[in-house]
């Protein structure tokens, strides 16, 4: 009898696209039979903007119920809209190939940020957009903005908008990186931690062996490191923070940026671990934690909560 699984998804273009995605790729690799179900967020019906209701967590809430409750088997995010704290019961299943970690600009005429007139109107919903847009370009206009990929570009293409900034990943799983006018270096435009890369979440005490076929250690690897930047900042999802990691030759490189909120100031900290060959997953883990909490100890002894107005207490 063939294996079957339900995966549980918001139902947003985005959202149905990448998991979709998983399922023909576990599908291929397994012949597991894989049943897509749509849950639907506060997320996806309120329209107040994602920093007022809660931060991008808001999206994953329904979904863990779902799957507490055992309307499926596993549920699919965006990493980035993933709470840090762990959820009683669940746990982080498998974290396949991150997709390209970097914002877009996607602005009308094909027009670079530093292009865009004085006075551009840039829509964004992310806090850490803001204060990078801000700081880049102070004479732009920011403008608070919800709604789906599609949604968002079309406010570009009637002149709402001169540009939106979207994530990179989302626009490559949409196919729509014909949209993009410029790409935003890593270096100097950290992304969310976790951005570009999904999670698979199950119960705890389900053995889906499966996953293991999906699995991309070194991608999981980089997102605990930034993600427990966010934990040890006891940061939401839609803080001022940008973290980015690269894994080469066994080293894990681990770069984090806090924001005030205007974009006018920024401390940053970059760290390195070495990874011994053969290091279990646990232990990569661990080390990769470790990582990012102690560049979030020296974030904070810099004076990141007041600057970023996180109020973690010290």
């Amino acid at each position: 009898m063939t294996r079957k699984l339900t995966i549980a998804t918001r139902g947003s273009a985005l959202a149905l696209a990448q998991t979709g995605m998983i399922a023909d790729e576990l599908t291929r690799l397994t012949g597991v039979d894989v049943t897509i179900t749509v849950v639907t967020t506060e997320g996806d019906t309120s329209r107040a903007s994602l920093a007022s209701i809660g931060g991008t967590g808001v999206f994953a809430s329904a979904l863990r119920a779902a799957l507490v409750e055992g309307d499926c088997d596993l549920v699919v995010h965006s990493l980035k809209d993933l709470p840090t704290a762990p959820y009683p019961g669940l746990r982080l299943a498998a974290v396949p190939l991150r997709e390209d970690p970097r914002d877009a600009l996607c602005a009308r005429d094909g027009l670079t940020l530093d292009a865009l007139p004085e006075g551009a109107r840039i829509g964004t919903g992310s806090p850490r957009r803001v204060a990078q847009l801000r700081s880049l370009r102070p004479d732009v206009a920011v403008v608070d903005i919800r709604g789906n990929v599609d949604t968002r570009l079309a406010k570009v293409s009637s002149g709402e908008l001169d540009a939106v900034v979207l994530a990179a990943a989302g626009l490559t799983r949409l196919q729509r990186l014909d949209a993009v006018s410029e790409f935003f270096d890593l270096s100097v435009w950290p992304t969310a931690p976790g951005q570009g890369a999904l999670a698979l979440e199950a119960r705890e005490e389900d053995s889906i062996p499966e996953l293991t076929q999906i699995q991309n250690e070194g991608s999981r690897l980089s997102i605990v490191a930034e993600r427990a930047v966010l934990a040890a900042l006891e940061a939401g999802c839609s803080a001022p923070i940008g973290a980015s990691s690269t894994l080469a030759d066994g080293t894990l490189t681990l770069t984090a940026v806090v924001y005030s909120p205007d974009g006018s100031a920024e401390l940053g900290s970059t760290q390195s671990t070495t990874l011994p060959a053969n290091l279990s997953l646990a232990d990569g883990e661990a080390a990769a934690y470790g990582l990012g909490s102690s560049i979030a100890a020296q974030l904070l002894d810099d004076g990141a909560a007041e600057l970023a107005e996180l109020g973690v207490a010290r």
